[in-house]
């Protein structure tokens, strides 16, 4: 029924107090798993280098008696070195704003601050996975991950490695290849190969649609079956997921990276000794306290300069060109 006439409704208020919540729902993630796993070191210029030497191969060694000695040739180790990268967040609050009550305090100095450091940390992970090779100068960029790995690799058809070049100093960026399925023995082959070439994988690192059809690898015929014990109280719970794989080369736990959500980044499927990795800092995440004042408002940067560290990429294994956003992309 409508309301009787002249009845003062809601509608008609002037004087009815907002209501706004003081908590603020955020929902991004905040997880890095590459760069949280990794550990983290300093540097002390733009261009840190480095040396990486490996063991001859094993080879028949059966000398004459009594035969006189000759040597070999010392080969030394390789050079390499990735540029640092500068990252930048950046807010303004006016003063005002900063004084008023303020619901939830998402629109104050300090909150600003926690969260775009939050920015700049996931903006890392997005460079190491990234596809970029190294760029110098004043705008420099360091190498991702995919653009050092070339030995332990398995790429769709038409695709191409991308490593260091000595020459020139820089990596170069990986060539996309057609897409494919991940599957269970491309995990096996890469992991044989960084097997093979001496590394210790144990994480393996993939966008989160990859990480279902790992969770599928449980009903391969060579996956030994799950089996859970009926719970005491009866009620029973449908177990769809598998963290470890443990194949013939090892066991990698598998970290499903919500950065790896783009096409361009959720092809690739990381298998890392975080042995061989570190990500160096020249000038850590910091708030740049010395930047002028020009009104009434006030300013906020947060700055951070430093590079990823790949000390030898025969540690290391991608398997690349997979479908990693859904079965077709």
């Amino acid at each position: 029924m409508a309301a009787l006439a002249n009845t003062f409704q809601t509608t008609d208020a002037v004087g009815n107090r907002e209501e706004l919540s003081d908590v603020v729902n955020r929902i991004t993630p905040e997880d890095t798993p590459i760069y949280s796993l990794i550990p983290k070191g300093k540097c002390d210029s733009v261009h840190p280098e480095w040396e990486t030497d490996d063991l001859a191969a094993p080879a028949a060694n059966a000398q004459a008696e009594g035969d006189e000695y000759d040597f070999d040739a010392i080969t030394p180790p390789e050079r390499m070195g990735n540029y640092t990268q500068i990252m930048r967040k950046t807010f303004i609050l006016s003063e005002t704003q900063e004084a008023v009550d303020n619901a939830g305090r998402a629109e104050k100095f300090k909150y600003q601050k926690l969260k775009k450091g939050v920015e700049i940390k996931k903006d890392v992970e997005f460079a190491i996975v990234s596809n970029t090779a190294s760029v110098a100068g004043a705008t420099r960029q360091f190498g991702s991950l995919p653009s050092w790995l070339k030995t332990n690799v398995s790429r769709g058809a038409t695709g191409t490695n991308g490593g260091y070049n000595s020459g020139t100093g820089l990596t170069v960026a990986a060539t996309n290849g057609t897409q494919r399925a991940f599957t269970k023995a491309l995990l096996d082959d890469v992991m044989e190969q960084a097997y093979k070439s001496g590394g210790n994988v144990r994480h393996l690192v993939v966008s989160p649609y990859v990480k279902s059809v790992f969770v599928s690898f449980m009903s391969d015929a060579n996956v030994a079956e799950f089996r859970y014990a009926a719970s005491a109280n009866g009620r029973k719970t449908i177990i769809s997921n598998a963290d470890v794989y443990e194949g013939p080369f090892g066991k990698v736990l598998v970290h499903p990276n919500r950065v790896m959500s783009t096409a361009a980044t959720a092809r690739n499927a990381f298998l890392l000794d975080t042995d061989m990795l570190s990500f160096d800092w020249l000038r850590k995440i910091h708030e740049d306290k010395k930047v002028a004042r020009t009104g009434d408002a006030k300013k906020g940067v947060l700055i951070g300069e430093g590079t990823l560290r790949v000390k030898n990429e025969k540690g290391l294994g991608v398997v690349a060109d997979i479908f990693g956003v859904d079965a077709a992309t």
